[in-house]
């Protein structure tokens, strides 16, 4: 793995040769998802790459044994490397106004994070996640994580090295056009804002009284379907009502669930004293006495 920081590109490219979409991918040092200590950028247009742009991060945080198991990354490699604050002008001038693709939304996460304890503005730009486009282009395999993409696709790939990660999700939207006929305009419709309708609580069943959140699954899928049927109801999001949060199945994130938004608002509830469960889809069902997925 080269961990020396790579200065490509660090402006814009010019207007004759805008991307069509970036990939942004970042590595984190510890448990808290602003701990960015790599940074990968890759621009592309008409299925090339475009520029693309790498650098190490200083996380100004500690590093964990159990990321650095990961990405081989320690405290050693980044002496001498910016700091998120450093970069921050680098990382919009790429995203900022543009279609910007991760695989997961784990590092819009991070990179909001981030730009939150450094006192950074937000990034603004239009996220597209390369999760929910390869699950629809390709549903029938078992895993849609990135190495299982990039082995099925045939993409060279260095999983847990941000820019190769960047590379290589920027090349499941690519496939996944090729295979489709769906260009970035549907996806960015199909995959943007539908969360499902309501679906009508049950009068009586064992979860009359919930309300609850689904992190990762339709308000009126399947398992929302079941937890109305028990009583239950099906909230759009996490808010100071809200009684339980189920992880879905469905759920891309991985172990890095944690930090998505609907996780984290119910962990700053609970702060504030509020009694909100949460549980996994698997735990619910056996409560339900409903057959596994």
């Amino acid at each position: 793995m080269a961990l020396d920081p790579v200065q490509l590109p660090q402006s814009p490219a010019p207007d004759a040769a805008v991307p069509d979409f970036v990939v942004v991918d970042v590595e984190t040092a510890c448990s808290r998802v602003s701990s960015i200590c790599q940074i990968g950028i890759v621009g592309f247009r008409d299925g090339v790459e475009l520029f693309a742009y790498e650098t190490l991060v200083d996380p100004l945080d500690h590093f964990s044994s159990f990321n650095t198991r990961i990405h081989g990354i320690t405290g050693d490699h980044v002496v001498g490397a910016p700091n998120f604050g450093d970069v921050h002008a680098v990382i919009d001038g790429h995203l900022a106004g543009r279609i910007t693709v991760a695989h997961s939304f784990f590092d819009k996460g991070a990179l909001g994070a981030a730009c939150a304890i450094h006192g950074q503005a937000a990034i603004e730009t239009t996220w597209l996640d390369s999760v929910r486009v390869a699950k629809r282009a390709w549903p029938e395999l078992p895993s849609h994580r990135l190495n299982v993409l990039t082995q099925f696709l045939g993409v060279r790939h260095k999983h847990h090295d941000a820019l190769s990660d960047a590379r290589a999700a920027g090349m499941v939207i690519v496939r996944a056009i090729e295979h489709t006929g769906i260009g970035l305009a549907g996806w960015l419709s199909s995959t943007s804002g539908r969360r499902g309708v309501a679906l009508k609580a049950a009068a009586t069943g064992p979860m009359k009284g919930q309300r609850v959140a689904i992190l990762g699954g339709a308000r009126d899928g399947t398992l929302a379907r079941h937890l109305a049927a028990a009583g239950a109801r099906v909230m759009a999001s996490v808010g100071s009502t809200t009684t339980m949060l189920v992880i879905s199945d469905d759920q891309p994130f991985g172990r890095f669930v944690t930090a998505h938004a609907d996780y984290r608002r119910v962990e700053e509830l609970r702060r504030g004293k509020a009694t909100i469960e949460i549980v996994t889809e698997p735990e619910l069902r056996h409560r339900l006495a409903l057959p596994l997925t």
